[in-house]
């Protein structure tokens, strides 16, 4: 055999590369019409399934207890709010309750050491009043006591300058006798 026999001309390979290509390209036309047959006949059965009064009435029933599964989610989700809000309304109940009750015991407290400091405030206001009071006697006392003194002392004046002048007899009386008989 000659060498160009057992290699194939590049014409020949041409055309088997083309034959290939020609089967593949019929053979995926093949596989469209095949899959566009399957799905034509699959939609056809599925329509006239759901056609058919048995098919129906299944759906019809699914759809019944899908709504009534649905119905009683919802009132069991329901309840489970209502039963929290009422969780929470109690909550905020209690806590205005003890806010309340707090704010009660601070007003209380507030008063009580208002009325404390009021009550000291009128024993420290009475023991200035005692103490002014005091304090006022003891000036009378020292006034009257230097008017007394004053007193006295003038009536010592007086009774000096009595003496001295001989007013009232308190200065024994010198006589003075000539002797001429």
């Amino acid at each position: 055999m000659s060498c160009s026999s057992t290699r194939a001309s590049p014409h020949l390979t041409s055309l088997l590369f083309s034959y290939r290509r020609q089967q593949e390209a019929e053979l995926k036309l093949v596989e469209e019409e095949t899959a566009k047959r399957v799905e034509e006949a699959i939609q056809k059965q599925v329509k006239e399934s759901l056609d058919s009064e048995e098919i129906r009435v299944e759906i019809q029933r699914r759809l019944e207890e899908g709504r009534k599964q649905l119905v009683e989610e919802v009132a069991v989700q329901l309840e489970k709010e209502k039963e929290a809000a009422l969780i929470v309304a109690r909550q905020k109940e209690e806590q205005g309750r003890k806010e309340k009750e707090e704010l009660e015991r601070m007003l209380e407290e507030n008063r009580r050491k208002l009325e404390e400091a009021q009550r000291r405030e009128a024993l420290e206001q009475e023991r200035r009043e005692e103490e002014r009071y005091r304090k006022l006697e003891e000036l009378q006392r020292q006034k009257e006591e230097a008017m007394r003194r004053k007193k006295q002392q003038e009536e010592e004046e007086r009774a000096k300058q009595i003496k001295v002048l001989g007013k009232n007899n308190s200065r024994p009386k010198l006589s003075f006798a000539l002797g001429l008989k």
